[in-house]
């Protein structure tokens, strides 16, 4: 797991040569200006970067749980929004590879991995957030066709994207009665709200999604009816990995930057870099940092091998990455002192990226609710 085979060092490189090039230069600009790089995205695709852990048969790379997390990772040392975009992305593509049908996968999946069509996941509503079996967005049979009404609440891609996967409930209150279902962007009856105004992630859009009556065929059900929360459920597993491989991906970056800073920076006749309460603050985001990379990993060969508990494994992951993701990306804007607070720079739009990390993919807390049940379920006090 820790030694990475001359295939898997040529992935990361390729990963982070295209950050490099692409996400890094035009990151800040991106963000003030709020720009979805498309075309972007469609050149991250071009070297299978759309569906990384997809069927190659429909499309895909092919890869693993671990390949993935390596991947963010070094795309968000670009931009941690795209490349959590991205992330959001590949959870929709998986979705459907796994849990459609032939007809389905060949229907949608080769144009989301070639990023032709854009992918955004339809779960959270205004009044179901972290209780996500609580949601109301209803889709009622007629026929061949279910009638969806209800609203979606900060959805990413909404708006651009092409494919919505989208939680309904078709049966009783509770998670056995909700369904999954493809709807397509040009549904009669589907429309978008204002692009939100946020405090990061400001390169993609987040929009509310509302269904109005919107007709969509049957066939586009994956999973089967009733089926829906146990995919939305599997399917977070995978994101909440990725987002925590994004938060270090961040926070590396944000280090990285502060460590040049004190390298060139001089106060009191000496380099910043020498004063050893600044080195022994460097040392602990640093290790910290790979602390949080050895659980990440540790949790993504756990997906991958479908371990017994891969669900917490994932939660713990999730909780410490993006909380330690922050920490050390907030450290490192305090170590550029007033420098850092300057958009040209780049740290202090990282902290903003990062913040929303610790909510989103499941909140922190509820990453803890997860942990603890596990816990108490196997007995331990």
């Amino acid at each position: 797991m820790f030694t990475l085979t001359e295939d898997e060092k040529a992935i990361n490189e390729t990963a982070r040569d295209f950050a490099d090039e692409f996400l890094a230069p035009n990151a800040v600009e991106w963000d003030q200006a709020k720009h979805f790089p498309v075309d972007v995205l469609r050149k991250a695709a071009g070297l299978g970067m759309g569906g990384i852990y997809v069927g190659e048969d429909v499309g895909g790379s092919g890869l693993t749980r671990l390949d993935s997390v390596r991947i963010f990772e070094q795309l968000a040392t670009g931009d941690p929004s795209i490349a959590a975009y991205i992330s959001i992305h590949n959870m929709v593509t998986w979705m459907i590879d796994t849990y459609g049908t032939d007809e389905q996968r060949r229907q949608w999946v080769p144009g989301l991995c070639s990023m032709d069509q854009l992918g955004s996941y339809c779960l959270t509503e205004p009044g179901a957030g972290s209780d996500a079996a609580a949601l109301s967005t209803r889709a009622v049979r007629d026929g061949d066709e279910y009638v969806l009404n209800g609203v979606k609440q900060f959805i990413s891609g909404a708006g651009t994207s092409d494919v919505y996967v989208v939680m309904v409930r078709t049966g009783d209150p509770g998670p056995k009665g909700i369904t999954a279902i493809v709807v397509p962007k040009d549904s009669a009856g589907l429309s978008f709200g204002a692009n939100e105004k946020k405090m990061g992630w400001n390169a993609q859009p987040t929009r509310q999604v509302i269904f109005e009556d919107v007709r969509v065929p049957a066939a586009n059900v994956l999973g089967g009816e009733g089926q829906g929360f146990r995919i939305a459920m599997n399917g977070l597993n995978g994101g909440r990995l990725n987002i925590a491989a994004c938060s270090i991906g961040g926070a590396q970056s944000a280090l990285d930057k502060a460590v040049s800073y004190l390298l060139e920076r001089k106060a009191f006749g000496s380099r910043l870099l020498d004063q050893q309460a600044l080195q022994f603050r460097l040392a602990d985001m640093k290790t910290e940092l790979e602390a949080a990379r050895t659980m990440l990993w540790r949790a993504a060969d756990g997906l991958q091998n479908d371990v017994p508990d891969k669900v917490e494994l994932c939660a713990m992951a999730k909780r410490f990455a993006t909380d330690t993701g922050f920490q050390v990306a907030n450290d490192a804007l305090q170590l550029l002192g007033g420098y850092g607070y300057l958009a040209e720079y780049g740290v202090e739009k990282i902290v903003r990226d990062l913040r929303v990390h610790q909510i989103l993919e499941g909140a922190n807390e509820i990453m803890r609710v997860v942990v603890a049940r596990a816990m108490t379920s196997q007995g331990v006090e």
